[in-house]
């Protein structure tokens, strides 16, 4: 039981050293202008019939910007989008 509680709290303080670890690497990234993923602000507000219509590159920006990735064809990338941010009653 204490044997667990011990390594319990070495996992923990082990996750927080890492975790700054990573955030210093991300400043870096940010000040060699690298990529950081930001949550956009909005949830698109697509319907089935456009994700139908939608060219490649519109579907790939899409997924791109809410950090997804999708390899197949467009078909595949249209259904992968559509069961992503359409809900079940309107898919």
């Amino acid at each position: 039981m204490v044997l667990n509680r011990l390594l319990s709290f070495a996992h923990v303080i082990v996750a927080v050293g890492s975790r700054s670890e990573t955030q210093k690497e991300m400043e870096k990234l940010e000040m060699n202008g690298g990529f950081r993923f930001q949550m956009p602000v909005h949830y698109p507000r697509y319907g089935k019939s456009d994700y139908e219509k939608m060219e490649e590159w519109k579907v790939d920006m899409l997924l791109r910007e809410y950090g997804l990735s999708f390899r197949g064809s467009l078909e595949e990338k249209r259904e992968f989008a559509m069961g992503t941010f359409l809900w079940p009653d309107q898919y």
